[in-house]
């Protein structure tokens, strides 16, 4: 699997409570707070929920 870097770009704040937890569960929460994880299945649909809140870049 390819690594990806994935960075929070804005704001969880009047967000449904499913994405701010999608986003907890990314290991993100803050603004321009990035993590690398392998690019499976499960991470890819979490990105694609919250795909309006995070940037992804392939490693």
């Amino acid at each position: 699997m390819a690594k990806v870097k994935i960075s929070q770009v804005k704001s969880t704040i009047k967000r449904p409570n499913n994405q701010k937890l999608t986003i907890k569960a990314l290991g993100l929460g803050k603004i321009d707070k990035s993590v690398e994880v392998e690019f499976t299945p499960q991470i890819a649909g979490m990105v694609k929920k919250v795909s309006h809140l995070v940037s992804v870049k392939e490693l």
